[in-house]
């Protein structure tokens, strides 16, 4: 019975991690840029925008689409590095159940 006591309680730790975890990443933030800095966005958390940056160069008649295409690319490469951010946090909080694939239970980073 003292093993499953124990790991009973690392469980509990885990969980306890995972869920700080978690909380850190709705804290987290990243910022993406694109067109040779022309434009960039920040993001925090699960992806939301907190601010978008258009260099004035861009801001003349007919630059629409271009605009546009370079604040995809840039909320692209803001989400990429958030989200690597993020599960650099989950794996982390995991630790030695980080990849693991364990029947019946979901895999872990």
């Amino acid at each position: 019975m003292k093993d499953l006591t124990q790991l009973m309680q690392q469980a509990q730790a885990m969980q306890q991690k995972l869920q700080d975890a978690q909380a850190r990443m709705a804290e987290t933030s990243a910022e993406g840029s694109s067109g040779g800095g022309l434009v960039s966005v920040s993001l925090k958390g699960p992806g939301e925008i907190t601010a978008i940056k258009i260099d004035d160069s861009l801001l003349t008649p007919g630059e629409g689409e271009i605009l546009a295409d370079l604040i995809v690319a840039a909320h692209a490469d803001a989400k990429r590095k958030l989200d690597e951010q993020n599960n650099a946090l989950m794996r982390e909080a995991a630790g030695p159940m980080a990849g693991m694939n364990i029947p019946g239970m979901p895999k872990l980073f």
